[in-house]
């Protein structure tokens, strides 16, 4: 059995990778910018977090990504709520706004 805090290998992040692809630009925005940041320390349990949130419709993930809801029900883990904080823009007030992410042509 494989330990909840492992960390991923290349092809299992791949695989979360692919599973995380969106029909909503802003969504996709949002996850390429976390990979971006965390894809490195990504643990096992992050990975089943992740697809738990990614079972979601995109407007019920955007909603939470946006902070318009909380989780609720099934997925309201500690594993989820640790996912969605690393998952959610940081709350800015005042500063400039954030740099735009890359786009690859």
């Amino acid at each position: 059995m494989i330990a909840a805090a492992s960390p991923l290998d290349a092809r299992s992040l791949d695989k979360l990778k692919w599973r995380c692809r969106r029909g909503m630009l802003e969504n996709d925005l949002l996850i390429e910018r976390f990979f971006q940041r965390h894809e490195a320390a990504l643990t096992q349990s992050h990975a089943a977090a992740l697809a738990r949130l990614m079972d979601l419709a995109d407007n019920d993930l955007l909603d939470l990504l946006l902070r318009r809801k909380e989780p609720d029900n099934e997925i309201n883990t500690p594993e989820v709520r640790e996912v969605l904080g690393m998952l959610r823009p940081a709350v800015r007030r005042g500063g400039p706004a954030p740099a735009p992410l890359p786009r690859n042509p």
